[in-house]
């Protein structure tokens, strides 16, 4: 049994569940602020209310993973990425902290200094996590064992582009996910969000996906590419992601287009968790087998077999557990969210 081999692949389906999950509520939390007044805003929120804390176990699920299943990995890692990563966590921190109390502010000024926390919280929290998402594609200077570059390697213009694209990703789940839990002028207008944010997803994964290519020869080799041809037989290997994700583009923009009305609410949210999908992918087998790109692979950095045998009991146990309780609580809140009586102050009903 290749106990390296599943525990990268349970680690990645957790960050995957964590960037669709947390992804849609923190979409929702920027698009806050173009909430037409107070009582919309704290409808979009109520639309996240029960899950969005749920959602951020996959986050310590993906992190607690990699510490004790591949300690030398997230040894070099989190060094290479503090600052990103610090901000990250301080974002969620405040955001949360923004969510709770923006219902309790008494005066204006006040509740607007909280729904501003809410969206920065939201936005910055994004833009970390593409930012970190870049720099640990782009690679770390590794020296034996630890990290050897400087404090600010992970700052470049790919981070940043990567930066922008995860908001732009995430701005799309979250559109998605209220035109699934809202009805009336509020969902035809996360219609018009969704559609704008599906054009700069196309026009980042194009970019992203380019730019990867060139980033080391091993990635364009894998997908078949040189400077002079294409080997044709390496790329139609892989040639299903990107056309998965041209067919899922295209589903999409139809779904979302204000003069059809017979695509169900609940699809634009699958189509655009689809295309998450194939970007994730992509970028797996991009970068696979390795976990710190390029230096060091799966096997290298993982923990020994015993360890990761005796943390693989407990996970077959805990983590249907927590996806039965997942599937519970979406279920026990499914449906449309509307406005409750006296909705200025904050709180909905399903």
């Amino acid at each position: 049994m290749d106990l390296p081999l599943i525990w990268s692949v349970l680690i990645a389906t957790a960050v995957m569940l964590y960037v669709l999950l947390d992804g849609f509520d923190l979409g929702v939390g920027i698009l806050t602020v173009f909430a037409d007044d107070e009582a919309e805003r704290s409808l979009l929120t109520s639309t996240i209310e029960p899950v969005w804390d749920g959602n951020e176990t996959w986050l310590v699920l993906g992190g607690g993973g990699l510490f004790a299943a591949f300690p030398l990995a997230y040894a070099i890692l989190m060094p290479a990425f503090y600052l990103p990563v610090l901000v990250m966590l301080a974002a969620l921190i405040f955001r949360g902290v923004a969510f709770e109390f923006r219902h309790k502010a008494a005066r204006a000024a006040t509740r607007n200094f909280w729904n501003g926390a809410f969206f920065g919280g939201s936005l910055a929290a994004a833009f970390s996590q593409g930012v970190i998402l870049g720099a640990f594609v782009q690679g770390v200077e590794v020296e034996g064992r630890g990290f050897a570059g400087g404090g600010f390697d992970w700052l470049t213009p790919f981070s940043l582009m990567t930066g922008f694209s995860v908001v732009i990703g995430y701005v799309l789940l979250g559109a998605c996910w209220l035109v699934l839990k809202t009805e009336g002028a509020t969902r035809e207008g996360a219609r018009k969000w969704a559609r704008r944010a599906l054009i700069g997803v196309g026009v980042s994964m194009a970019t992203v996906s380019l730019a990867t290519l060139s980033i080391d020869p091993r990635v364009t080799e894998r997908w078949g590419f040189t400077m002079a041809a294409i080997d044709f037989a390496k790329f139609w290997k892989l040639a299903p992601i990107p056309i998965a994700a041209a067919g899922l583009f295209y589903a999409l923009w139809r779904d979302l287009d204000l003069k059809r009305e017979a695509a169900p609410d609940w699809r634009p949210f699958i189509l655009s968790a689809g295309l998450f999908l194939t970007g994730f992918l992509g970028l797996a087998f991009s970068l696979f087998p390795y976990n710190v790109p390029f230096a060091r692979t799966v096997w290298e950095t993982a923990a020994r077999d015993n360890a990761l045998g005796f943390m693989l009991a407990g996970a077959g146990v805990m983590i249907p557990v927590i996806l039965i309780y997942t599937a519970y609580v979406y279920s026990l809140f499914w449906g449309k969210v509307r406005p409750a009586e006296g909705y200025g102050a904050g709180g909905a009903h399903g």
